[in-house]
């Protein structure tokens, strides 16, 4: 189960604020019953501050009055409403000072595991240029014998979820292609 922020703070207020039984609220805010006992005995988490978790959106009053009139019932805290991250902006890629050596081996890595990216997909995950790409294809790159293929996500280059997206797009094509090709149809 999930825990709330500052569990003994959260335990401190609830103490303070709520008629929850001390296993409810040791339940909630992943402590020992003991611990919540002694909190509100004044022994433990002397000087704390109570943390409203209302107020920090972690569980609604009306879920608090529900576990009060039956102590069997456990609060549950409501799940963070974490707005999804933005999409990135179209357009050149920056790649920090210290992962641009990293460029070269994420290439080797995709064109070694995956033929089926073309040269501008590799440019626009990458962040890099088409000369660059040949360069490493062709091993003329002036770097060559220190390149070793490594993942690009693992490398922190790119995302994961750009990553699939740019190897699905690449299979479709693949595939749209070889049904083109079966049917007789020329591009």
């Amino acid at each position: 189960m999930a825990q709330p922020l500052m569990p003994k703070a959260t335990a401190v207020w609830l103490v303070d604020n709520t008629s929850l039984t001390f296993d409810q609220i040791a339940e909630f805010c992943n402590l020992h019953p003991l611990e919540v006992k002694g909190i509100a005995d004044g022994e433990v988490a002397v000087g704390i501050l109570g943390m409203d978790p209302i107020a920090a959106g972690q569980v609604t009053r009306e879920e608090i009055t529900r576990c009060e009139a039956d102590p069997k019932l456990r609060l549950q805290i409501r799940p963070a409403e974490v707005p999804l991250t933005t999409a990135r902006r179209k357009g050149p890629r920056y790649t920090p000072v210290s992962k641009r050596q990293d460029r070269p081996d994420a290439i080797a890595w995709l064109l070694k595991f995956h033929p089926e990216l073309n040269d501008a997909q590799i440019s626009r995950l990458l962040g890099t240029t088409k000369a660059t790409i040949e360069a490493v294809r062709s091993r003329s790159h002036w770097n060559t014998p220190n390149i070793k293929p490594r993942d690009p996500v693992l490398l922190g280059i790119c995302t994961q979820g750009e990553f699939e997206n740019e190897v699905a797009k690449a299979r479709r094509e693949v595939e749209r292609a070889r049904q083109l090709a079966e049917s007789g149809i020329q591009e």
